[in-house]
């Protein structure tokens, strides 16, 4: 019954998901509103909905690990998992801009929170927990990084003169009549909701009857489950030889989990870490440092299929090591 929460919980979501984003697109399409907008809002919030329906569910049902856990799972699934999976069907070009911009942004949201969590280090507390003050906090840096991009696209001028790819993505959305769009989005809500409240009982459920903590779960099996959105868009974006899409799609996800994701659901409640460690904190860091690292070499600007393997032989290991310690 518990998996049967757990995979029917997560359709839902993905369902949800796909119906608010198709409905928020065309009321956006409708106002005439630039598609750079509609990509950075809509569409990033579309890809990390189900990291935010369970995580504000998990934390409202005081199932604090899990919040945590898929959150810091996710995005080590998604830089070691996604773009190295995605690497082996195609080798990575990266940006200068991304280089210097976008992943060193995605090292300090993952360092900001590190420090957020590490109260009983750094303050001598009794415990670590990330506050509703850290959760405004990491809103505050979401607002800051959403102006920043804004910022950034406005200077390039793709706000005024959008590319090509993204005047083919505005092309792709469908102009819903009003009263189909207010559909869309109400269901769509209402899937997140009931999806994400199935989830979480499910990977509760699931974690009681294995005898195994909140946090190994969290960290695995929901982490995995919610980041399927960004698997299969960058495999897609891979097989159409676009593979160069997966890194903005993985950095865009990190970076609304950790900030946005986390943001809201510690400032909804207080989230206590009992389960996650500094040890998948720091292997949340060293992913990040890792991708930027194969970047710089030798001045290429590529992840190739040798360094996407070691991506997952990293992710491989850092599992074997969760599940070692059980």
């Amino acid at each position: 019954m518990n998996i049967l929460f757990l995979v029917g919980g997560l359709l839902l979501i993905l369902l949800g998901a796909n119906g608010l984003t198709d409905g928020a697109a065309s009321v956006a399409k409708r106002f005439h509103i630039p598609s750079i907008v509609i990509g950075l809002t809509i569409v990033a919030f579309g890809t990390s909905a189900p990291e935010l329906t369970v995580s504000i569910s998990s934390a409202l049902k005081g199932s604090a690990d899990i919040a945590i856990g898929n959150v810091v799972g996710s995005n080590t699934f998604n830089t070691l998992m996604i773009v190295g999976c995605t690497a082996l069907f195609a080798p990575i070009a990266i940006t200068r801009n991304t280089l210097k911009r976008e992943i060193p942004l995605c090292i300090l949201s993952s360092f900001a929170l590190l420090i957020c969590a590490n109260d009983v280090l750094l303050d001598s507390s009794g415990e670590n927990i990330l506050s509703i003050t850290d959760g405004l906090l990491l809103l505050c840096f979401f607002t800051i990084f959403l102006s920043y991009t804004f910022a950034i696209a406005k200077r390039d001028g793709s706000m005024k003169e959008p590319e090509k790819e993204h005047l083919q993505e505005e092309d792709e959305i469908r102009l819903l009549p009003a009263w189909k769009s207010a559909l869309y989005i109400l269901g769509g809500l209402a899937g997140l909701i009931i999806g994400g409240n199935f989830f979480v009982d499910g990977a509760s459920g699931i974690a009681r009857g294995l005898g195994v903590s909140e946090s190994i779960i969290g960290l695995t099996l929901v982490a995995g489950g919610t980041s399927l959105p960004e698997l299969a868009t960058s495999i897609v974006a891979a097989l159409k030889k676009n593979p160069e899409i997966a890194i903005g799609n993985v950095i865009g996800s990190n970076l609304f989990n950790i900030f946005f994701v986390l943001g809201c659901s510690a400032s909804i409640t207080p989230l206590r870490l009992t389960g996650i460690t500094n040890f998948d904190l720091w292997v949340l860091v060293g992913s990040s440092i890792l991708l930027w690292l194969f970047g710089i070499f030798f001045g290429k600007r590529i992840i190739t299929r040798v360094e996407g393997s070691i991506l997952i032989l990293c992710y491989i290991a850092y599992t074997a090591v969760l599940i070692y310690n059980l």
